[in-house]
């Protein structure tokens, strides 16, 4: 399917970008089709909770199957690593109402998730947020304020999208500690659970990019949105690096999968191109020249990117491998341990895949 799928629609999509128009954004050609597809594989359950309809595969396997599909379509790859990490979070913190109103549908393909940080006055600096959560007199809290850079935070994928959401009460602790996670449907669900009213969240613009253009990058305006608590109050930093230890994992993960991508072009081309002759002698005597492949320095190059690949994808697996301890071990030590080691690993693995990918 990345080779034959989302391999192809790759460059189009980036030429053409997505499109935006009063608060409705269109993927590029292609795009639906792909993901519809993915859907009736059943890819986007592959490590759901299987309470709700997930094939509770391990994250050491989505890994694998995410640096595929990120070599092939990076755009389209960051709609669906989102999801994943969404649909984690809601099965590990969300109430049994809300797993059963949206796990199941994150798992089936008919909705899609996104995180909601960063703010334009506030970027990693979470505890400086203004966005505000109102308690209303049903048990929800209608959420008001505007986020930015927003990955999948508006598409034509799906036919709904649950926002996770910072925000602070009004009589929340100042800065970091005052912080709450929040769930902010686009549509309230109906009775039988499908896309009803819509929800006061609107996107207010798409980000104009050099690059990954098929991937929306939105701000979105929340003007007392319903939205329902995750976890505990005041909670929502510690509950967000659920979510973001699985987000870190996917970047460095696409990095990774971009520098493979990389090898693959370059070293097909070495192959290729001729021109001078190898320091041992004449590889192909019947020919003007040899392949550049024989030259020292370009397979230096290659080695280099190949060995980083490799490198890169074996301290991906061994993140994924913590992650998945850290959520499944029956042993409380060996659960503890793996969230220290993730902790720790998660920043290193991002940083090393993605400056190995540019590099590649």
């Amino acid at each position: 399917m990345a080779e034959d799928l989302l391999a192809p629609i790759n460059q189009n999509g980036d030429l053409e970008g997505c499109h935006f128009d009063a608060g409705v954004v269109t993927t590029p050609q292609g795009f639906k089709k792909a993901f519809k597809a993915l859907s009736e594989g059943g890819w986007p359950g592959l490590t759901g909770n299987v309470d709700y309809g997930g094939q509770g595969m391990p994250t050491a396997l989505s890994a694998l199957l995410e640096e595929m599909a990120f070599a092939a379509n990076s755009s389209f790859a960051l709609y669906t690593v989102l999801t994943t990490a969404v649909a984690h979070s809601l099965s590990r913190l969300g109430s049994t109402e809300l797993k059963d109103k949206y796990l199941s549908k994150l798992y089936e393909g008919s909705c899609m998730g996104s995180m909601c940080l960063t703010e334009a006055h506030a970027g990693t600096d979470l505890g400086m947020i203004r966005t505000r959560a109102v308690p209303a007199a049903d048990g929800s809290y209608e959420i008001s304020g505007t986020k930015i850079f927003i990955t999948a935070g508006e598409h034509d994928l799906t036919e709904n999208i649950i926002h996770l959401v910072l925000a602070k009460l009004p009589d929340a602790p100042a800065g970091a500690r005052g912080i709450s996670l929040f769930l902010v449907p686009k549509f309230m669900p109906d009775g039988e659970g499908n896309p009803g009213q819509r929800n006061q969240v609107e996107c207010g613009s798409i980000e104009h990019k050099m690059g990954i253009r098929a991937s929306a990058t939105c701000v979105l305006n929340f003007d007392a949105a319903k939205g329902y608590l995750v976890g505990e109050v005041n909670k929502g930093m510690s509950n967000m690096f659920t979510l973001m230890n699985y987000a870190r994992l996917s970047m460095g993960i696409q990095g990774n999968g971009l520098a493979d991508a990389s090898y693959q072009v370059a070293s097909a081309y070495a192959k290729e191109r001729i021109q001078g002759r190898s320091p041992s002698g004449p590889q192909q005597a019947d020919k003007a020249a040899d392949p550049i492949l024989v030259h020292p320095d370009v397979m230096r190059m290659l080695l280099t990117i190949r060995s980083n690949v490799v490198a890169g994808r074996a301290l991906s697996m061994y993140a994924a491998m913590q992650l998945d301890i850290s959520r499944s071990h029956p042993d409380a030590d060996a659960r503890m341990k793996a969230e220290q080691l993730v902790a720790l690993l998660i920043p290193v693995q991002k940083a090393y895949c993605t400056d190995r990918g540019f590099e590649a």
